[in-house]
């Protein structure tokens, strides 16, 4: 959605009144433990679209319980910002944070070819038992 300050400004105040109602003013356990983790308001406030993190296998449930909550919400919302026009909302699950679990779990695993000392074109560096006899430095 194309952003500009202002939006951007709405945006935050939209996140922070829609965390007020999911925390306060929903009642369903199925939302329980969901963090709206951004929001992007269009430039006509017409279109709210909310991104949301919850654990991974709670996806599908988290969705549908969205999907039911979606009027009351998008009501409670209405009121609570006061613009003339309220925005029709789009849950969106965040997966961001799955992918950086993902990747930092993939850089834990260093293969063990990595931990051993090269020189600067990244050959490996023999020690100097490894040579063998006749060999020059030149050649390793």
């Amino acid at each position: 959605m194309k952003q500009n300050a202002n939006s951007r400004r709405l945006a935050e105040a939209a996140r922070e009144k829609l965390g007020y109602i999911l925390l306060f003013e929903v009642s369903d356990p199925a939302l329980e433990l969901v963090t709206i983790t951004g929001c992007e308001v269009s430039i006509d406030k017409s279109q709210l679209r909310v991104y949301v993190s919850c654990e991974q296998r709670r996806y599908p449930e988290v969705s549908e319980a969205l999907a039911r909550a979606k009027g009351r919400i998008r009501s409670l919302l209405g009121h609570a910002l006061g613009w003339r026009v309220t925005p029709d909302i789009t849950f969106v699950i965040d997966t961001t944070t799955d992918e950086a679990e993902r990747i930092s779990r993939a850089l834990e695993d260093v293969p063990p070819t990595l931990s051993i000392e090269k020189d600067e074109f990244g050959y490996p560096i023999a020690a100097e038992d490894d040579l063998v006899e006749g060999e020059d430095d030149a050649f390793r």
